[in-house]
């Protein structure tokens, strides 16, 4: 076995033990419940479970273009079975339920247009080959949804219950600002590429002219305000689910959002003096006034 492939089970043993950790904290020390698994444990095993389902027809096939659309209906399996395997569905559940689902319903299907569109996610070219890698890759998808939605799921399936009030109302601004700027940055990129004077070239008007990647920055806002949503309902080791935006912040800037997108465009674009401009007066994450 070559060393990528064998970086890569090691990843993968890394990435199920972090799992389980947030299922420890997400249940609050009680993995196993009374009467069963608790609702936060099974939510972790569930998001492992599908990537690992579509990751055999996708190896077999030798295609990523079901990746994102995956990724976006596991976020609503694993909630809604999270909330419904809880004892009741409180008005805060159901606030985190609606703004989970919106921003899953809208994400997963323009991801899978784009890609089909495209072609292909240039990202997998060098992982698809090997098992080992392009399971690590669906294996850490699973870690993603546990971390992001970790306080969300806390929150519904915890025993403590509290009135809607300020980080309900805080949480839900910040969410709404953060889904706004995420949407307006896709949407203003799609309508770029789509154009055909601009085939080739990086966009850099709009939002983006502000941030390179204005979209992942509204990620990490809307993920902010989902944990303020969940904060009151929060007790004992599902405090430390508020960190979920925190790792959020660091797979994207450290992992697997900018490294490789930045990685990218300098292969393509690198040396072009309009490129190295924008690279060095915009900046690549929070936006520019």
């Amino acid at each position: 076995m070559n060393r990528p492939d064998r970086n890569a089970l090691i990843g993968i043993s890394a990435v199920l033990l972090l799992g389980w950790g947030f299922a420890f904290v997400g249940s609050n020390g009680a993995i196993r419940a009374i009467e069963g698994f608790h609702p936060f444990a099974i939510g972790v095993a569930l998001s492992f479970a599908i990537q690992w389902i579509a990751f055999i027809p996708a190896y077999a096939l030798q295609t990523e273009r079901y990746f994102d659309l995956i990724g976006s209906a596991t976020y609503l399996i694993v909630v809604y079975t999270v909330a419904f395997t809880s004892d009741a569905i409180d008005p805060r559940s159901a606030v985190l339920l609606t703004l989970v689902s919106i921003w899953a319903l809208r994400l997963g299907p323009f991801l899978f247009l784009r890609i089909r569109k495209a072609g292909k996610d240039g990202r997998f070219d060098a992982l698809k080959p090997s098992i080992p890698r392009f399971m690590g890759a669906w294996t850490l998808q699973g870690l993603w949804v546990v971390f992001t939605l970790a306080a969300a799921l806390a929150a519904i399936s915890s025993d403590n219950r509290s009135e809607l009030g300020f980080f309900a109302i805080l949480g839900t601004a910040i969410w709404i600002l953060g889904f706004a700027i995420e949407a307006i940055a896709d949407w203003q990129k799609s309508r770029f590429t789509s154009t055909a004077d601009n085939k080739g070239r990086f966009i850099d008007t709009g939002l983006w002219s502000r941030s390179r990647h204005p979209n992942y920055f509204g990620e990490i806002v809307l993920w902010t305000g989902i944990a303020l949503i969940a904060l009151p309902n929060l007790q004992g080791w599902q405090w430390l689910t508020l960190s979920s935006p925190l790792f959020v912040a660091f797979l994207l800037i450290k992992v697997s959002g900018i490294p490789l997108l930045e990685k990218r465009a300098d292969e393509k674009w690198g040396g072009q003096a309009d490129y190295e401009a924008y690279k060095q007066n915009v900046p690549v994450l929070f936006p520019k006034r």
